[in-house]
């Protein structure tokens, strides 16, 4: 995909090979030189850093063969531990997410209001996960971003589920220390 600054470059070099088109620079300008096309690569963004996540493996019930593994039969899922989803363990986690996010978007991002509500509603919306026995991180992470959703944006660098996935990549991160 090729972004608008590259369209912008590459629509304004002039190909030796061809003339100048009437609203080229050379022509307005009345310069007799002419450039060479050249594919031009700029860096508009940073590679994602990803790394090995831990997964369980279930095996779908619908197996034809006991002994072997079908590629579709196999559903890989990232659990939240049992021992989350008592009472006592669900505040102290969701208390945990609040301060630790607070600070992770203050340091990723910038220092806002909207960084609190983000971190509140992120470890209330955890709560209330935990609190139904729910440990599917993907289900814990769509329920985070709809909630998110409630928080207005306008003033802020990131939105609902930028904020939910760094919620979920801030648990995973406990889980695995």
């Amino acid at each position: 995909m090729r972004s608008w600054v590259c369209s912008y470059v590459t629509r304004n070099v002039v190909n030796a090979d061809h003339p100048p088109h009437p609203f080229s620079s050379s022509q307005h300008f009345g310069s007799p030189a002419s450039f060479r096309r050249a594919s031009v690569r700029l860096p508009l963004t940073s590679t994602p850093k990803l790394r090995l996540l831990k997964l369980q493996k279930f095996q779908s019930l619908s197996s034809t063969n006991e002994g072997e593994e079908d590629s579709e039969s196999v559903v890989q899922t990232l659990k939240i531990p049992d021992e989350w989803l008592l009472p006592s363990k669900a505040i102290e986690e969701s208390e945990w997410l609040r301060v630790t996010l607070h600070k992770w978007l203050d340091d990723e991002y910038c220092p806002e209001p909207t960084n609190v509500e983000i971190s509140n509603v992120a470890a209330k919306s955890l709560y209330t996960s935990l609190l139904e026995k729910e440990t599917d991180m993907g289900v814990i992470l769509l329920k985070m971003a709809q909630d998110l959703t409630s928080v207005s944006y306008q003033e802020s660098f990131h939105g609902a589920f930028t904020s939910a996935n760094a919620a979920i990549n801030l648990i995973v991160e406990r889980l695995e220390s």
